[in-house]
C-alpha cells in the first residue's frame, strides 16, 4: 500500500480513537507554553506539569523570568531533566523576550528559533498550538511510528516531518501531531509491543517490519 493510500485510513482511525486532542502540557498563553515547551525535552510532560505551577506563579511574564535569574530558576527546576543548561537558557531567554519582542513572544519560526533553547521542534510546537499556524512538530513519538507506519524512512527527524508534511493534508497537520502522540503513548509503545495486534502496525508495517519487531518481543507475547 502507497504512502497516500494508508495516510486517509490512518486519519480515520486517529480521529476514532482520539478525537479530543488536549494539549498535554499544562499553561496560559503563548509566553507559559513556550517555557513549558522548552522544559519538556528529555522530561516527561508529567514532571513539567508539576514543576511548572511554582515557577509561573513566581515568573508569569518574561520579565519576570528574567528577574529571578539562573540559580532560581534552576532551584525551582531541578527536578527536570537538564535542569543546569535549561535553566540557563530560560534566564537568558526572558530577558530577551523583553529587550528585543517587547515581553511578547515572537509569531515567527525564525525569531522563535534564534531564542536560546529553542529549536525547530519546539518552535513548531508553540506556532501550532499557540497561533495556530500548521505546523508537524516531531517528537520520539510520531519518528517512530511514522518508521514503523512505512510512512518515512525514519532517519531523520528532519526527513519525518518533510515526509508527514507531503502526505498529510495541511490543515490536518497541529491536529494530526497530537493524535499520534496520544496513539504512541497509549496504543503503540517503543518496546514490547506486538505490531500484528495494532490498530494502524498490523495492517500499515510491511510483513517484514511485523517480523523483525516480533522477535524483541518477550517469549510469552510471540504468536
Amino acid at each position: 500500500m502507497r504512502r497516500d493510500e494508508k495516510a486517509p485510513r490512518i486519519e480515520r482511525i486517529l480521529d476514532e480513537l482520539h478525537p479530543e486532542t488536549p494539549i498535554p502540557l499544562d499553561h496560559s498563553d503563548p509566553f507559559t507554553l513556550l517555557v513549558a515547551v522548552l522544559l519538556s525535552a528529555q522530561t516527561t510532560d508529567a514532571m513539567v506539569n508539576r514543576v511548572t505551577p511554582e515557577l509561573f506563579r513566581l515568573a508569569p511574564t518574561p520579565a519576570r523570568l528574567h528577574a529571578l535569574g539562573e540559580e532560581r530558576i534552576r532551584e525551582l527546576i531541578r527536578k527536570i531533566g537538564l535542569a543546569p543548561q535549561k535553566a540557563r537558557a530560560l534566564a537568558r531567554l526572558g530577558g530577551i523576550l523583553v529587550e528585543e519582542h517587547g515581553g511578547e513572544v515572537p509569531e515567527s519560526f525564525e525569531a522563535l528559533e534564534a531564542l536560546p533553547g529553542v529549536g525547530h521542534k519546539t518552535a513548531s510546537v508553540v506556532m501550532a498550538q499557540a497561533f495556530g499556524v500548521p505546523a508537524f512538530p516531531v517528537d520520539t513519538h510520531i519518528h517512530r511510528l511514522a518508521a514503523r507506519w512505512g510512512l518515512s524512512s525514519g532517519k531523520s527527524v528532519e526527513r519525518t516531518e518533510a515526509d508527514l508534511k507531503r502526505v498529510f493534508p495541511r490543515e490536518r497537520w497541529n491536529r494530526l501531531h497530537l493524535q499520534i502522540i496520544f496513539f504512541g503513548r497509549e496504543h503503540c509503545p517503543a518496546r514490547g509491543h506486538d505490531l500484528a495486534t495494532c490498530p494502524i502496525c498490523s495492517w500499515a508495517a510491511t510483513k517484514k517490519r511485523i517480523a523483525e519487531e516480533a522477535k524483541k518481543l518477550p517469549a510469552k507475547m510471540r504468536r
